[in-house]
């Protein structure tokens, strides 16, 4: 039987600042395919080249990937400034409507680091463009230097609620994972479940209360090395067998905690 197809949610890129590009991380389409052992597709975030309504018709589920460009703070009523960074308005106007359509409509979806960020904004949550500058929070940004390795190297660990959604999946209430990221989550958006959190209590999984399908969002990169890691390997494959049901026509049950 043909593979479920995946449409990962691209980010624009300007080459040589006169000529656009569409595109996502080798990582997430390898994890795609590997790991969730399904297609991975490409989405061009543009509002005039495709609908919401199109999209979710063709593809079986989405991957909502992370990005430099971050979602508009316009989207959750503050005001931007230049700590938010850069932004990708064209994303915003295709990713969050499409994650409040797939949500009721019970299709599955994964969200990673701003796509983590998008289904929080997505049902009325807010962020903030700095996490640590927060009392008692830690910096989660990137490392400026290194190989992929040591930028990725599990640093960070993640402390599930107890018989939740994440512990239930993972097997274990506490894991280590990286961190990659600047914003991050202020206020929870209606619906909104965080279901686990850094050591200081910055927000890093979630999914969507009372959803019909696969909302799981996490704030790290489980992409990358998503084959050998067991947490990445573990949420990959619970993604993909959520789009295989999908693309068969078996519809899913509502996620709740024990």
């Amino acid at each position: 039987m043909a593979r479920p197809i995946v449409g990962i949610i691209g980010n624009s890129h300007m080459i040589s600042d006169r000529y656009r590009v569409l595109g996502a991380g080798y990582f997430c389409a390898e994890a795609i395919a590997h790991v969730a052992g399904a297609v991975p597709a490409i989405v061009p975030s543009a509002p005039e080249l495709v609908s919401i309504e199109e999209l979710m018709e063709h593809y079986d589920g989405f991957l909502f990937t992370g990005g430099r460009p971050n979602v508009h703070p316009e989207e959750y009523g503050h005001e931007p400034t230049e700590a938010h960074g850069a932004f990708d308005r064209d994303r915003d106007r295709v990713a969050l409507p499409l994650i409040r359509a797939l949500t009721e409509r019970g299709q599955p979806y994964l969200g990673i680091c701003r796509g983590f960020q998008e289904v929080n904004v997505a049902f009325g949550g807010t962020l903030h463009p700095e996490i640590r500058e927060l009392p008692g929070r830690m910096n989660h940004r990137m490392p400026p230097d290194g190989t992929l390795e040591e930028i990725f190297a599990l640093r960070q660990r993640v402390t599930f609620a107890e018989g939740g959604v994440f512990h239930r999946l993972m097997g274990a209430r506490q894991v280590m994972t990286n961190t990659l990221h600047g914003q991050g989550i202020l206020e929870p958006g209606r619906r909104i479940v965080i279901d686990g959190w850094a050591d200081d209590s910055t927000p890093e999984a979630l999914y969507v209360a009372d959803a019909p399908g696969f909302t799981l969002s996490v704030q790290w990169h489980p992409e990358y090395n998503a084959a050998n890691d067991p947490v990445s390997r573990k949420l990959f494959e619970a993604f993909g067998q959520a789009v295989r049901d999908w693309a068969e026509g078996r519809r899913p049950r509502r996620l709740k905690s024990a």
